[in-house]
Protein backbone atom coordinates (compact mmCIF):
# COMPACT_ATOMS: atom_id res chain seq x y z
CA UNK A 1 0.00 0.00 0.00
CA UNK A 2 1.12 3.39 -0.51
CA UNK A 3 2.38 5.42 2.24
CA UNK A 4 1.12 9.12 3.51
CA UNK A 5 4.32 11.38 3.32
CA UNK A 6 5.03 14.66 4.02
CA UNK A 7 5.60 16.96 -0.10
CA UNK A 8 9.31 17.74 1.63
CA UNK A 9 9.95 13.79 1.82
CA UNK A 10 8.98 13.22 -1.03
CA UNK A 11 10.83 16.38 -2.88
CA UNK A 12 13.94 15.33 -1.39
CA UNK A 13 13.68 11.56 -2.78
CA UNK A 14 13.75 13.08 -6.29
CA UNK A 15 17.46 14.35 -5.69
CA UNK A 16 19.52 12.22 -8.31
CA UNK A 17 16.69 11.09 -10.32
CA UNK A 18 17.18 11.36 -14.20
CA UNK A 19 13.59 12.82 -13.92
CA UNK A 20 11.97 14.79 -12.12
CA UNK A 21 7.94 13.94 -12.35
CA UNK A 22 5.53 15.36 -10.63
CA UNK A 23 1.82 13.27 -10.88
CA UNK A 24 -1.20 14.98 -9.80
CA UNK A 25 -3.92 12.90 -8.78
CA UNK A 26 -3.55 9.43 -6.92
CA UNK A 27 -6.48 7.35 -8.97
CA UNK A 28 -6.38 5.03 -11.44
CA UNK A 29 -4.54 6.90 -14.03
CA UNK A 30 -2.14 8.87 -11.85
CA UNK A 31 -1.42 5.39 -9.84
CA UNK A 32 -0.67 3.03 -12.56
CA UNK A 33 2.01 5.65 -14.02
CA UNK A 34 3.58 6.57 -11.22
CA UNK A 35 4.25 3.01 -9.90
CA UNK A 36 5.66 2.60 -13.44
CA UNK A 37 7.97 4.95 -12.96
CA UNK A 38 8.82 3.85 -9.61
CA UNK A 39 9.99 -0.02 -11.17
CA UNK A 40 12.32 1.91 -13.43
CA UNK A 41 14.11 3.13 -10.24
CA UNK A 42 12.80 6.88 -10.46
CA UNK A 43 10.68 8.45 -7.32
CA UNK A 44 7.85 11.05 -9.31
CA UNK A 45 6.24 12.96 -6.46
CA UNK A 46 2.82 11.69 -6.45
CA UNK A 47 -0.23 13.79 -4.96
CA UNK A 48 -3.81 13.63 -4.14
CA UNK A 49 -6.58 16.56 -3.77
CA UNK A 50 -8.39 14.29 -0.94
CA UNK A 51 -7.87 14.30 2.18
CA UNK A 52 -7.46 10.46 2.91
CA UNK A 53 -6.95 6.99 0.57
CA UNK A 54 -9.80 6.28 -1.12
CA UNK A 55 -12.45 4.10 -0.09
CA UNK A 56 -14.13 1.12 -2.40
CA UNK A 57 -16.08 3.79 -4.27
CA UNK A 58 -17.66 2.08 -7.18
CA UNK A 59 -17.67 -0.62 -9.37
CA UNK A 60 -15.73 -1.13 -12.61
CA UNK A 61 -15.52 -3.48 -15.30
CA UNK A 62 -12.02 -4.11 -17.03
CA UNK A 63 -11.10 -5.18 -20.34
CA UNK A 64 -8.31 -7.43 -20.77
CA UNK A 65 -6.44 -4.26 -22.16
CA UNK A 66 -4.96 -4.15 -18.95
CA UNK A 67 -3.43 -7.64 -18.65
CA UNK A 68 0.43 -6.53 -19.95
CA UNK A 69 -0.17 -3.70 -17.62
CA UNK A 70 -0.56 -5.85 -14.57
CA UNK A 71 1.96 -7.97 -15.75
CA UNK A 72 4.10 -5.18 -16.21
CA UNK A 73 3.51 -4.10 -12.84
CA UNK A 74 3.67 -7.81 -10.98
CA UNK A 75 0.25 -7.56 -9.82
CA UNK A 76 -1.92 -10.05 -11.58
CA UNK A 77 -2.36 -12.69 -9.31
CA UNK A 78 -3.42 -10.36 -7.00
CA UNK A 79 -5.52 -8.39 -9.16
CA UNK A 80 -7.47 -11.99 -9.69
CA UNK A 81 -7.84 -12.51 -6.36
CA UNK A 82 -9.77 -9.10 -5.53
CA UNK A 83 -11.98 -9.39 -8.45
CA UNK A 84 -14.67 -11.56 -10.40
CA UNK A 85 -15.16 -12.97 -13.70
CA UNK A 86 -17.67 -10.94 -15.90
CA UNK A 87 -18.74 -14.33 -18.20
CA UNK A 88 -22.14 -12.98 -18.99
CA UNK A 89 -24.42 -10.44 -19.89
CA UNK A 90 -28.03 -10.16 -19.36
CA UNK A 91 -30.64 -7.26 -20.43
CA UNK A 92 -34.18 -6.78 -19.96
CA UNK A 93 -36.69 -3.97 -21.26
CA UNK A 94 -39.05 -1.73 -19.31
CA UNK A 95 -41.72 -4.64 -18.78
CA UNK A 96 -38.66 -6.58 -16.80
CA UNK A 97 -38.70 -9.18 -20.02
CA UNK A 98 -35.46 -10.63 -20.65
CA UNK A 99 -34.72 -9.41 -24.05
CA UNK A 100 -30.92 -11.02 -24.45
CA UNK A 101 -28.47 -12.79 -22.63
CA UNK A 102 -25.00 -13.48 -23.74
CA UNK A 103 -21.45 -14.84 -23.43
CA UNK A 104 -19.00 -12.10 -22.49
CA UNK A 105 -16.26 -15.06 -22.13
CA UNK A 106 -16.81 -16.00 -25.52
CA UNK A 107 -16.81 -12.42 -26.94
CA UNK A 108 -13.17 -11.36 -24.46
CA UNK A 109 -11.70 -14.53 -23.60
CA UNK A 110 -9.57 -14.86 -26.35
CA UNK A 111 -8.16 -11.48 -25.41
CA UNK A 112 -7.34 -12.15 -21.99
CA UNK A 113 -9.76 -11.55 -18.35
CA UNK A 114 -12.52 -9.60 -18.11
CA UNK A 115 -13.06 -8.53 -14.23
CA UNK A 116 -15.39 -6.65 -12.32
CA UNK A 117 -13.16 -5.06 -9.28
CA UNK A 118 -14.25 -2.32 -7.34
CA UNK A 119 -12.37 1.11 -7.34
CA UNK A 120 -11.20 0.69 -3.99
CA UNK A 121 -9.70 -2.70 -4.55
CA UNK A 122 -8.05 -1.75 -7.69
CA UNK A 123 -6.00 1.11 -6.09
CA UNK A 124 -4.78 -1.25 -3.54
CA UNK A 125 -3.74 -3.44 -5.90
CA UNK A 126 -1.81 -1.05 -8.49
CA UNK A 127 -0.32 0.51 -5.23
CA UNK A 128 0.39 -3.00 -3.49
CA UNK A 129 4.43 -2.43 -4.16
CA UNK A 130 4.64 0.25 -2.01
CA UNK A 131 5.61 4.28 -2.54
CA UNK A 132 4.84 7.64 -1.20
CA UNK A 133 2.12 9.75 -1.80
CA UNK A 134 0.88 13.45 -0.61
CA UNK A 135 -2.58 13.58 0.62
CA UNK A 136 -4.67 16.81 0.75
CA UNK A 137 -2.48 18.60 -1.98
CA UNK A 138 -3.47 20.40 -4.92
CA UNK A 139 -1.49 22.38 -7.75
CA UNK A 140 -2.21 25.89 -7.55
CA UNK A 141 0.28 27.54 -10.17
CA UNK A 142 2.68 26.46 -13.20
CA UNK A 143 5.17 28.28 -14.56
CA UNK A 144 6.40 27.00 -17.52
CA UNK A 145 10.22 28.00 -18.06
CA UNK A 146 11.88 26.18 -21.38
CA UNK A 147 13.89 23.49 -19.30
CA UNK A 148 11.68 22.68 -16.46
CA UNK A 149 7.84 23.55 -15.16
CA UNK A 150 7.76 25.49 -11.80
CA UNK A 151 5.09 23.84 -9.76
CA UNK A 152 3.18 25.26 -6.75
CA UNK A 153 2.25 22.82 -4.33
CA UNK A 154 -0.18 23.55 -1.28
CA UNK A 155 -0.93 21.01 1.63
CA UNK A 156 -2.94 23.28 3.55
CA UNK A 157 0.19 24.72 5.23
CA UNK A 158 2.83 26.44 3.67
CA UNK A 159 3.16 26.42 -0.53
CA UNK A 160 6.02 24.96 -1.78
CA UNK A 161 7.47 25.80 -4.95
CA UNK A 162 9.34 23.32 -6.72
CA UNK A 163 10.64 22.09 -10.62
CA UNK A 164 9.90 19.19 -12.64
CA UNK A 165 11.23 18.06 -15.74
CA UNK A 166 7.32 16.54 -16.42
CA UNK A 167 4.27 17.16 -14.74
CA UNK A 168 1.54 14.27 -15.59
CA UNK A 169 -2.12 15.38 -14.75
CA UNK A 170 -4.12 12.80 -14.01
CA UNK A 171 -6.42 14.43 -11.56
CA UNK A 172 -10.02 13.69 -13.51
CA UNK A 173 -12.57 14.89 -15.43
CA UNK A 174 -12.83 18.23 -14.27
CA UNK A 175 -9.05 18.33 -13.88
CA UNK A 176 -7.92 21.73 -12.32
CA UNK A 177 -4.48 20.84 -13.01
CA UNK A 178 -5.48 21.11 -16.88
CA UNK A 179 -7.30 24.68 -15.91
CA UNK A 180 -3.87 25.82 -15.52
CA UNK A 181 -2.26 24.96 -19.29
CA UNK A 182 -5.41 24.81 -21.32
CA UNK A 183 -8.43 26.97 -21.68
CA UNK A 184 -11.82 25.96 -20.95
CA UNK A 185 -12.93 26.02 -24.75
CA UNK A 186 -10.46 23.48 -25.52
CA UNK A 187 -11.73 20.75 -23.28
CA UNK A 188 -15.33 19.60 -25.10
CA UNK A 189 -17.94 17.95 -23.08
CA UNK A 190 -20.63 15.45 -24.38
CA UNK A 191 -23.51 15.44 -22.04
CA UNK A 192 -26.66 12.70 -22.29
CA UNK A 193 -28.93 15.39 -19.91
CA UNK A 194 -28.93 11.80 -17.62
CA UNK A 195 -27.83 11.29 -14.19
CA UNK A 196 -27.78 8.52 -11.88
CA UNK A 197 -27.19 7.04 -8.45
CA UNK A 198 -24.01 4.58 -7.93
CA UNK A 199 -24.74 2.38 -4.62
CA UNK A 200 -23.74 -0.98 -3.05
CA UNK A 201 -26.16 -3.83 -2.91
CA UNK A 202 -25.69 -7.74 -1.29
CA UNK A 203 -24.35 -10.18 -3.80
CA UNK A 204 -26.36 -13.26 -5.09
CA UNK A 205 -25.18 -16.43 -6.56
CA UNK A 206 -24.84 -15.13 -10.49
CA UNK A 207 -21.43 -13.68 -9.15
CA UNK A 208 -20.52 -13.62 -13.00
CA UNK A 209 -23.35 -12.11 -14.43
CA UNK A 210 -23.59 -8.38 -14.87
CA UNK A 211 -27.57 -7.67 -15.80
CA UNK A 212 -29.67 -4.34 -17.03
CA UNK A 213 -32.54 -3.12 -17.40
CA UNK A 214 -33.66 -0.53 -20.00
CA UNK A 215 -36.49 1.07 -18.86
CA UNK A 216 -37.93 4.27 -20.37
CA UNK A 217 -36.52 7.47 -18.48
CA UNK A 218 -34.75 5.25 -16.60
CA UNK A 219 -31.87 2.67 -16.80
CA UNK A 220 -30.49 0.12 -13.89
CA UNK A 221 -27.33 -1.52 -13.84
CA UNK A 222 -26.17 -4.38 -12.08
CA UNK A 223 -22.47 -5.53 -12.30
CA UNK A 224 -20.58 -7.79 -9.33
CA UNK A 225 -17.42 -7.24 -7.77
CA UNK A 226 -15.66 -9.02 -5.33
CA UNK A 227 -18.10 -9.62 -2.36
CA UNK A 228 -20.75 -6.99 -3.55
CA UNK A 229 -22.71 -6.30 -6.42
CA UNK A 230 -22.34 -2.80 -7.77
CA UNK A 231 -25.71 -0.72 -8.63
CA UNK A 232 -25.98 2.50 -11.03
CA UNK A 233 -29.97 3.60 -11.37
CA UNK A 234 -30.25 6.63 -13.87
CA UNK A 235 -32.70 8.68 -15.57
CA UNK A 236 -33.22 12.29 -17.38
CA UNK A 237 -31.73 14.73 -14.61
CA UNK A 238 -34.51 17.00 -14.72
CA UNK A 239 -36.07 13.68 -13.38
CA UNK A 240 -33.62 12.52 -11.08
CA UNK A 241 -33.58 15.90 -9.10
CA UNK A 242 -36.78 14.25 -6.79
CA UNK A 243 -34.07 12.29 -5.53
CA UNK A 244 -33.95 8.49 -4.84
CA UNK A 245 -37.15 7.35 -3.31
CA UNK A 246 -39.21 9.15 -5.53
CA UNK A 247 -37.57 8.43 -8.85
CA UNK A 248 -37.16 4.49 -7.60
CA UNK A 249 -41.14 5.12 -7.24
CA UNK A 250 -41.52 6.34 -10.41
CA UNK A 251 -39.53 3.58 -11.86
CA UNK A 252 -41.51 0.99 -10.63
CA UNK A 253 -44.99 2.02 -11.49
CA UNK A 254 -43.97 2.31 -15.01
CA UNK A 255 -41.82 -1.20 -14.98
CA UNK A 256 -43.27 -4.65 -14.81
CA UNK A 257 -41.51 -7.86 -12.71
CA UNK A 258 -38.48 -6.57 -13.14
CA UNK A 259 -36.41 -9.73 -11.42
CA UNK A 260 -34.86 -10.07 -8.27
CA UNK A 261 -31.47 -8.61 -8.91
CA UNK A 262 -32.94 -5.49 -10.22
CA UNK A 263 -34.95 -4.87 -7.54
CA UNK A 264 -32.72 -5.61 -5.10
CA UNK A 265 -30.92 -2.56 -7.29
CA UNK A 266 -33.65 -0.26 -6.77
CA UNK A 267 -34.31 -1.12 -3.21
CA UNK A 268 -30.29 -0.33 -2.71
CA UNK A 269 -30.30 3.05 -3.89
CA UNK A 270 -34.14 3.81 -2.43
CA UNK A 271 -32.46 3.83 0.97
CA UNK A 272 -29.38 5.80 0.24
CA UNK A 273 -30.02 9.03 -0.06
CA UNK A 274 -26.64 10.23 0.31
CA UNK A 275 -25.43 7.64 -2.80
CA UNK A 276 -22.65 9.12 -5.09
CA UNK A 277 -24.26 11.12 -7.89
CA UNK A 278 -22.80 10.76 -11.04
CA UNK A 279 -23.58 13.34 -13.87
CA UNK A 280 -23.72 11.25 -16.97
CA UNK A 281 -21.06 13.58 -19.37
CA UNK A 282 -17.67 12.86 -20.39
CA UNK A 283 -14.74 15.35 -21.90
CA UNK A 284 -12.68 15.61 -24.31
CA UNK A 285 -8.91 17.65 -24.39
CA UNK A 286 -7.98 18.78 -28.29
CA UNK A 287 -4.36 18.38 -27.28
CA UNK A 288 -2.80 15.79 -24.60
CA UNK A 289 0.33 17.89 -23.54
CA UNK A 290 1.68 21.56 -23.31
CA UNK A 291 4.92 21.34 -23.07
CA UNK A 292 5.95 19.78 -20.13
CA UNK A 293 2.82 18.97 -18.59
CA UNK A 294 0.84 16.00 -20.12
CA UNK A 295 -2.49 14.83 -19.44
CA UNK A 296 -3.56 11.27 -18.80
CA UNK A 297 -6.81 9.17 -17.63
CA UNK A 298 -10.02 11.88 -17.61
CA UNK A 299 -7.94 14.58 -17.48
CA UNK A 300 -6.99 13.99 -21.52
CA UNK A 301 -10.74 12.32 -21.86
CA UNK A 302 -13.15 11.66 -19.66
CA UNK A 303 -15.49 8.56 -20.27
CA UNK A 304 -19.51 7.65 -19.70
CA UNK A 305 -19.84 4.30 -18.34
CA UNK A 306 -21.77 2.61 -21.17
CA UNK A 307 -18.72 0.39 -22.70
CA UNK A 308 -17.20 0.14 -19.37
CA UNK A 309 -13.61 0.53 -20.76
CA UNK A 310 -12.60 4.03 -19.54
CA UNK A 311 -10.58 2.90 -16.84
CA UNK A 312 -8.91 -0.05 -18.91
CA UNK A 313 -8.09 3.15 -21.46
CA UNK A 314 -6.75 5.10 -18.99
CA UNK A 315 -4.47 2.13 -17.87
CA UNK A 316 -2.85 1.54 -20.57
CA UNK A 317 -2.41 5.37 -21.79
CA UNK A 318 -0.63 5.13 -18.36
CA UNK A 319 1.47 2.28 -19.77
CA UNK A 320 2.30 3.93 -22.83
CA UNK A 321 3.38 6.76 -21.36
CA UNK A 322 5.41 5.23 -18.87
CA UNK A 323 7.43 3.07 -21.41
CA UNK A 324 8.17 5.93 -23.43
CA UNK A 325 9.81 7.78 -20.41
CA UNK A 326 11.51 4.59 -19.29
CA UNK A 327 14.84 6.17 -20.67
CA UNK A 328 13.67 9.41 -21.38
CA UNK A 329 16.04 12.14 -20.96
CA UNK A 330 14.81 15.73 -19.49
CA UNK A 331 15.82 16.94 -23.21
CA UNK A 332 13.84 14.11 -24.16
CA UNK A 333 10.42 14.83 -22.49
CA UNK A 334 8.39 16.79 -24.98
CA UNK A 335 9.71 14.60 -27.86
CA UNK A 336 7.93 11.31 -25.65
CA UNK A 337 4.77 13.33 -25.12
CA UNK A 338 3.89 13.75 -28.89
CA UNK A 339 4.63 9.99 -29.09
CA UNK A 340 2.16 9.93 -26.63
CA UNK A 341 -0.28 11.79 -27.86
CA UNK A 342 0.78 10.09 -31.24
CA UNK A 343 -0.02 6.44 -29.75
CA UNK A 344 -2.79 7.02 -27.67
CA UNK A 345 -5.08 9.85 -28.53
CA UNK A 346 -6.95 7.58 -31.70
CA UNK A 347 -7.15 4.92 -29.54
CA UNK A 348 -9.44 6.67 -26.90
CA UNK A 349 -11.16 8.73 -28.85
CA UNK A 350 -12.37 5.75 -30.74
CA UNK A 351 -12.83 3.86 -27.69
CA UNK A 352 -15.08 7.05 -26.18
CA UNK A 353 -17.27 7.50 -29.70
CA UNK A 354 -18.14 3.71 -29.22
CA UNK A 355 -19.20 4.62 -24.98
CA UNK A 356 -21.56 7.99 -26.56
CA UNK A 357 -23.15 5.73 -29.51
CA UNK A 358 -24.40 3.47 -26.73
CA UNK A 359 -25.70 6.04 -24.34
CA UNK A 360 -27.83 6.79 -27.62
CA UNK A 361 -28.81 3.73 -27.56
CA UNK A 362 -30.00 3.37 -24.05
CA UNK A 363 -31.07 6.61 -22.82
CA UNK A 364 -34.65 7.20 -24.13
CA UNK A 365 -37.78 8.42 -22.40
CA UNK A 366 -40.04 8.45 -25.31
CA UNK A 367 -41.48 4.78 -24.65
CA UNK A 368 -42.33 4.47 -28.51
CA UNK A 369 -38.62 4.98 -29.09
CA UNK A 370 -37.41 3.02 -25.84
CA UNK A 371 -39.21 0.15 -28.23
CA UNK A 372 -37.90 0.64 -30.99
CA UNK A 373 -34.55 0.59 -29.11
CA UNK A 374 -35.25 -2.98 -27.29
CA UNK A 375 -36.23 -4.28 -30.97
CA UNK A 376 -33.15 -3.35 -32.53
CA UNK A 377 -31.34 -4.53 -29.42
CA UNK A 378 -32.68 -7.53 -29.43
CA UNK A 379 -31.66 -8.43 -32.48
CA UNK A 380 -28.04 -7.35 -32.76
CA UNK A 381 -25.55 -9.37 -31.86
CA UNK A 382 -23.13 -7.93 -28.33
CA UNK A 383 -20.21 -8.25 -30.66
CA UNK A 384 -21.61 -5.86 -33.01
CA UNK A 385 -22.29 -3.59 -30.72
CA UNK A 386 -18.88 -3.91 -29.41
CA UNK A 387 -17.09 -4.24 -32.43
CA UNK A 388 -15.05 -1.14 -32.04
CA UNK A 389 -13.82 -2.31 -28.26
CA UNK A 390 -12.70 -5.84 -30.13
CA UNK A 391 -10.82 -3.99 -32.41
CA UNK A 392 -9.01 -1.89 -30.07
CA UNK A 393 -8.44 -5.35 -28.55
CA UNK A 394 -6.92 -7.12 -31.63
CA UNK A 395 -4.76 -3.85 -32.10
CA UNK A 396 -3.37 -3.57 -28.99
CA UNK A 397 0.14 -0.99 -28.29
CA UNK A 398 3.74 -3.27 -28.39
CA UNK A 399 5.49 -1.37 -26.11
CA UNK A 400 9.14 -2.17 -26.11
CA UNK A 401 10.82 -1.81 -22.35
CA UNK A 402 13.37 0.56 -23.99
CA UNK A 403 10.96 3.01 -24.00
CA UNK A 404 9.60 2.95 -27.51
CA UNK A 405 5.85 1.85 -28.66
CA UNK A 406 5.32 -0.09 -31.70
CA UNK A 407 2.10 -1.18 -33.79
Amino acid sequence: MLEATSIQAQLADTRGDRLRVLVVGAGVAGMTVAQLLRREGLHPVLVERSPREADSGYMLALMPLVDPVLDTLGVRERYLADSVGLDRYRFRNPAGTTLGEYSLAGLFDRFGDYRGISRGELLGVLGSAGGAVTYGTTVTALGRRPAAVAATLDDGSAPVEAEFDLVVAADGLHSPTRGLVLDPGRVATYDTGWGGWVAWAEPDQDVDLGEELWGVGAFVGTYPVKGHLGVIVAGPRSDTEAGTERFVAGVRRRSGSVGSRIGRALDAVARSPDAYYWSLTDCRSDTWSVGRVALLGDAAAGFLPTAGIGAAMAMESAWVLGSLLADATPDGVPDALRRYEAAQRPRVEAAQGNSRQLARLMFFRSRVLSGLRNTVARFTPLGTALRPITRLLQEQPRVRSAGTTRR
